[in-house]
């Protein structure tokens, strides 16, 4: 990872930074829609929400103080026992580019692993272009249906990840 950024896990006040990340990075791609993060009532209140979960993780990528963006993983309702989903991973265009996707990402891998979770699945949406090619190249392959219940109905793609 480049330019300063580092990963720390989730605090209490960044519930406003991210609930911006998010839905700005779903609005300049065309992904603000019903059925994801966009409108998910859980984007307002990520630390309370990954406070109480037991298993779950998440982080924040931040420069200078400044929250770039974050992803975690959660106990997704009605997935297998042992798999945990890769949830609510963006980031600003400042930290695009930079490795920080990726270095979120194994992060939340290792968590899981830790967790002792088996498998991570993830839900996307085909209009998120530079995340799709980045999961194929950590070792994600493609499911044809959703597992569990995300709420997420505008979600096109589905992936999975022994980890």
């Amino acid at each position: 990872m480049q330019d300063n950024i580092t990963l720390r896990p989730i605090a209490p006040g960044d519930a406003a930074a991210l609930a911006r990340v998010i839905r700005d990075t779903l609005a300049e791609y065309g992904a603000a829609k019903p059925g994801t993060a966009y409108y998910d009532a859980a984007t307002d209140h990520l630390p309370e929400l990954f406070a109480i979960t037991p298993r779950s993780a998440y982080f924040v990528a931040e420069r200078g103080g400044e929250v770039l963006g974050g992803g975690g993983i959660f106990p997704t309702e009605n997935l297998p026992a042992d798999t945990v989903e890769l949830v609510k991973l963006y980031l600003l265009p400042a930290a695009r580019g930079l490795g920080v996707g990726k270095a979120l990402i194994q992060q939340c891998l290792e968590a899981a692993r830790a967790a002792g979770y088996a498998r991570v699945y993830l839900e996307t949406t085909e209009e998120l272009t530079q995340a799709i090619p980045l999961y194929e190249r950590l070792g994600f392959s493609y499911l044809s249906e959703a597992l569990g219940n995300s709420g997420h109905f505008g979600c096109q793609i589905w992936m999975i990840k022994a980890v």
